[in-house]
């Protein structure tokens, strides 16, 4: 199964951890990621520790737990590649719906590319079922 196979079909919790240069940790809940065909995926980010944390050090692990019993999922580990902040694009591809007043308190946004490193499974280290292709 191919990981835009994975995320289409379930529904769960996904939490993206980043660090700082100096190593200090930070976790965020975030949607599912957006993928892409050559493989990258990407979040919308605001301009929070999150994003922040990725202008210093390009690592992060997006963990995503399934919305069943039991303890499955998958983890990624992550390199940012590069960002956008063409509004119509973002735009396009904003899952929320707010108003433009709403949107425009919150911030600016970030569309934040990343490769895939590495896919584990939830729990263990052995082999995911889930690939990028």
């Amino acid at each position: 199964m191919t990981l835009k196979e994975y995320f289409d079909s379930v529904n769960g919790t996904g939490v993206l951890s980043t660090a700082d240069s100096s190593g200090k940790v930070d976790a965020a809940i975030y949607s599912v990621p957006y993928i892409f065909d050559d493989g990258t995926l990407a979040f919308i980010m605001r301009e929070h520790l999150t994003h922040l944390n990725l202008q210093s050090n390009p690592y992060a692990a997006f963990l995503f737990i399934e919305n069943v019993s039991g303890h499955r999922g998958v983890r990624l580990f992550l390199k940012k590649v590069k960002e956008a902040t063409d509004l119509a694009l973002i735009a396009k591809m904003t899952r929320r719906n707010l108003t433009p007043e709403e949107d425009k308190q919150k911030g600016p946004k970030f569309l934040v590319y990343f490769s895939v490193e590495k896919i584990l499974p939830l729990i263990g280290g052995g082999k995911s079922l889930i690939s990028l292709s």
